[in-house]
């Protein structure tokens, strides 16, 4: 963005903040282009260019020989203005748009998703055409309310042999991980209840939760899970209403919570009424099965939600609630209320047809193989730049790395993208916003050695740059 761009966004900026913050109302005239400009520092061409760009979007209108006013309609809920302001590199939001927008060859290394060819390609096209033969129904009509019967069976198979038995009607299918989220907390949230979320945590829990208006506090997490007895004394105070987590291969952390801590966790959630909602969408990831919170309760006060995002497809949407017949019944009504119908019958479709033969265990087992090549190389590679993971997770994707002394990872963030390079730096991802000097990367990610010196390159002038100022 040139230097004028800048300034007539920073001018855009304060107006929408004037306006959504009451001081501006409906029907309000605003400065003249000569005084806004003397006030902001700006020239007159800046704040005209600043007015056009607020008329085009219909937040301001202009009266001919009169000047600029508000516009009739409020201005909507903007996420970005809804609770604590962030420097763009450490606002979940921009991260995660960052990652979503980037051309295809954009390196990613801060992204949450596996390379789409390392995901099962071939066996998707071949469950598509098969889906493709379906009867009109499959094609055309919406799903059960609680979404396909048979992949709700399958799964409450796998959940019986994780020591897990439920019923398929304590299924809930859903479109992600996301959105089972989502739909929890219209379910079980009011404005200003407090979550306690993990610090770190995984950076789109926070940009959800702030959507709803909750108020989010954090607790430290450890090797072993979070500090239990910090746990303990934010149950006491804050009274939470929820707490939101990932048991295994947490991320961004890559650790996996003890069966000391989970059992410490569960305790505590029940001596102050605090429901639990477990993210398991790692699972499949892990060697073998760590604790599970959701197996420990028996899903008394447990909410579990997973999808196959990671391990399978984005693109087919899929994912899951696991809970008690009475939050299934109330979640269903909520889901037919916001959505009508679950999850897609055609992803569905696909999704169960993946599933049910041996080529889904096929492809986790070779996806692991090849995430441990990964990691073991990424360490390497980003060591000789002196980042250093906090731990070697035992699965997964993710690497939770120390920064050099001296490096910020929010400035680093801002540096990478020149070479553009899509970074997640540790503040993103931290509601103390203390962990600026960790990131988070992505191993399968990582592409070839351009990436390592674009880093390279990056890390030195970050290093430079806060040199400077200090």
């Amino acid at each position: 963005m040139t230097a004028r761009g800048s300034r007539t966004a920073d001018v855009v900026t304060a107006i929408r903040a004037r306006i959504s913050g009451g001081a501006l109302g409906v029907g309000d005239r605003l400065p003249s282009v000569r005084r806004c400009a003397d006030a902001m520092g700006v020239s007159p061409s800046t704040v005209v260019e600043a007015y056009d760009r607020l008329v085009a979007e219909g937040v301001i209108r202009a009266r001919a020989g009169s000047g600029f006013y508000v516009a009739g309609a409020a201005p909507a809920l903007v996420l970005t203005e809804a609770g604590p302001q962030f420097n763009r590199e450490i606002d979940p939001l921009w991260v995660s748009r960052q990652s979503l927008d980037a051309a295809p060859d954009t390196p990613r290394p801060g992204c949450g998703w596996l390379p789409a060819e390392w995901m099962p390609g071939d066996a998707i096209r071949r469950a598509m055409r098969a889906a493709a033969r379906g009867d009109d129904a499959l094609l055309a009509g919406y799903s059960p309310a609680r979404g396909s019967l048979p992949l709700r069976r399958l799964l409450a198979r796998q959940f019986a042999a994780e020591n897990l038995p439920v019923a398929p009607d304590q299924i809930l299918l859903i479109g992600s991980g996301s959105q089972a989220l989502d739909l929890v907390c219209r379910l079980l949230l009011r404005p200003g209840d407090t979550v306690l979320v993990d610090d770190p945590c995984y950076f789109n829990f926070r940009a959800l939760l702030r959507a709803h208006r909750a108020n989010v506090v954090g607790v430290p997490y450890e090797a072993d899970g979070p500090n239990v007895e910090q746990f303990a004394q934010i149950a006491a105070a804050a009274r939470p209403r929820l707490y939101v987590t990932n048991s295994a291969l947490h991320n961004p952390t890559g650790a996996t919570i003890s069966p000391r801590v989970a059992h410490r966790v569960l305790n505590i959630a029940a001596e102050h009424d605090m429901i639990v909602v477990e993210d398991d969408i790692f699972a499949d990831f892990e060697p073998e099965p760590s604790p599970r919170l959701a197996t420990l309760d028996g899903l008394r006060r447990v909410i579990r939600i997973g999808s196959f995002s990671k391990t399978l497809s984005a693109s087919l949407r899929c994912g899951y609630i696991v809970s008690t017949p009475e939050w299934i019944e109330a979640l269903t009504d909520l889901q037919v209320a916001t959505c009508f119908s679950a999850v897609c019958p055609v992803a569905a479709e696909v999704t169960l047809s993946i599933l049910s033969d041996g080529g889904y265990r096929k492809h986790m087992e070779a996806l692991r193989r090849r995430l441990i090549t990964a990691r073991r190389e990424t360490t390497k590679h980003l060591g000789q730049i002196g980042i250093v993971p906090h731990l070697t997770p035992r699965g997964g994707f993710y690497l939770w790395c120390a920064l050099p002394d001296g490096v910020d990872a929010a400035m680093l963030a801002r540096v990478a993208l020149r070479d553009r390079l899509v970074l997640a730096p540790g503040d993103v991802f931290s509601v103390s916003r203390t962990l600026s000097d960790s990131m988070r990367f992505n191993v399968g990610q990582m592409g070839g050695r351009g990436v390592y010196a674009a880093l390279r390159r990056a890390v030195g002038e970050s290093w430079v740059v806060v040199a400077a100022s200090e």
